[in-house]
């Protein structure tokens, strides 16, 4: 029975985020069909961050209804929603209608808003419905959250781009005089096979709640329960591994609990500020500033590399965090400094960007491969840092965990809002075919 939960919460879990991660992942073939061309993950982002309503409606009935919003009614809710959505999805993504005197993709936006929706506002409820299990099922459910990011970078390596030529532009018999511009041939399954296989991974999840809510409640746990119980169990371990040097004697449960908050030292103010920095920073380059240009940074080279990069750092990330599980080193100075190698690869990501069409190396398999590995260990390094700051502040109180969340969405909304206009508006950013750009050696 035990396995069974075990399997079922990470199925859950894999629910949680497979949507808006199977959308980056798919952007490289997307990218080409739609009429905002490079501009559309700039969109993306904005997208993501108005979904954040769901969450917040979510909180506000928690605080001002205590106990009538039932979270296995929104879980049910939501899931459906994300079904439909994807099946949608494969069915509409490539629409368009004319909106303010230009072609918009009007239907991929209005289902992408409801799927981030979806994603959103499983963070606030998913949590707590687990958090009635047993504590060695919230290792399984987050081991499945991570596969949310896992398993479509898998798919979409599987998938591939296609191969991309060069074709002319007015080529007639006997006339080959015109132009040069990319036709990209098909992948190796199409872009509505992906959408389908989002569905299916969603009815796994939807499926896998509807088994763990019929649980029998014999696996039911308060939340005071389960956090004492996790408390008492580490510090216990923590004690008798460090055993008294009187007599090394096991100290009873509740004093077990009274040296388990004292064994890791709390951050002092300064530090604490320079924490919620990271987090502001962090997940501003990672959520907003540098995914908004990640066209810019990497179709110069290729939609392959463009591929690669997406995909590869979709994997990257749930790599980071289960590594951070293992190997955890909560020195802010060591943070700090991977912090700043992850800000240099991502200064290199978007400098590349602000020199598209014609970026450094561009034509070479020597620019592709570092802009792939740029993307690769920007995300990986700053993944592990979000991990790690997130580590540190639990340990110190649950306030600073909803200050952590906060953090999070306002970096995120801020990195956004900069870059919307810089891409949009302003059009710092430039676009081009790879086949007929003609850069300076």
């Amino acid at each position: 029975m035990a396995l069974l939960v075990h399997f079922l919460a990470c199925a859950f879990g894999i629910g949680s985020w497979v949507a808006v991660n199977g959308l980056w992942v798919e952007l490289p073939l997307i990218v080409n069909a739609l009429p905002e061309g490079w501009d559309l993950p700039s969109y993306l982002t904005v997208i993501i961050q108005l979904a954040n309503v769901g969450p917040l409606l979510v909180t506000l009935m928690h605080k001002l209804y205590p106990g009538c919003l039932k979270e296995y009614i929104v879980i049910y809710s939501i899931l459906s929603i994300g079904v439909l959505s994807c099946i949608l999805l494969a069915f509409f993504w490539d629409r368009t209608t004319i909106f303010i005197g230009a072609s918009r993709s009007t239907a991929f936006f209005i289902i992408t808003f409801f799927l981030s929706l979806v994603d959103c506002t499983s963070s606030v409820t998913f949590l707590p419905f687990m958090m009635q299990l047993p504590a060695k099922y919230i290792t399984t459910y987050y081991i499945g959250e991570g596969l949310s990011g896992f398993i479509p970078g898998v798919v979409a390596l599987a998938q591939g781009v296609g191969m991309a030529k060069c074709v002319n532009s007015s080529e007639t018999a006997g006339n080959h005089t015109g132009s040069l511009h990319t036709e990209y041939l098909p992948p190796n399954f199409s872009t509505e096979v992906f959408f389908f296989i989002l569905a299916a991974m969603m009815c796994i999840s939807l499926a896998a709640f509807v088994a763990l809510n019929r649980l029998p409640r014999t696996y039911e746990l308060s939340t005071e329960n389960l956090v004492q119980d996790t408390v008492v169990s580490v510090s216990s371990y923590l004690d008798n591994s460090g055993a008294d040097l009187d007599g090394g004697s096991v100290k009873s449960n509740g004093e077990a609990v009274a040296q388990g908050r004292h064994l890791v030292a709390k951050p002092s103010v300064y530090q604490l500020t320079f924490i919620y920095f990271l987090v502001v920073w962090v997940n501003s380059a990672t959520n907003g500033l540098l995914p908004s240009v990640q066209t810019y940074s990497c179709m110069p080279y290729g939609n392959l590399a463009y591929h690669l990069s997406a995909a590869l750092a979709s994997v990257a990330n749930p790599v980071a965090c289960t590594l951070a599980m293992f190997i955890q080193n909560r020195s802010l100075v060591f943070l700090g400094l991977l912090a700043v190698v992850g800000t240099g690869f991502g200064s290199y990501n978007m400098a590349m960007a602000a020199m598209s069409p014609c970026p450094l190396l561009h034509g070479s398999a020597v620019g592709e491969a570092i802009i792939v590995l740029s993307w690769l260990f920007f995300t990986g390094t700053l993944s592990y840092v979000k991990v790690m700051v997130g580590v540190i502040l639990r340990d110190r109180s649950h306030n600073a965990l909803v200050w952590c969340g906060a953090a999070t969405q306002m970096g995120s909304l801020v990195g956004s809002v900069i870059m919307f206009p810089l891409v949009n508006i302003y059009q710092f950013f430039k676009s081009g075919d790879f086949c007929n750009t003609e850069c300076p050696l």
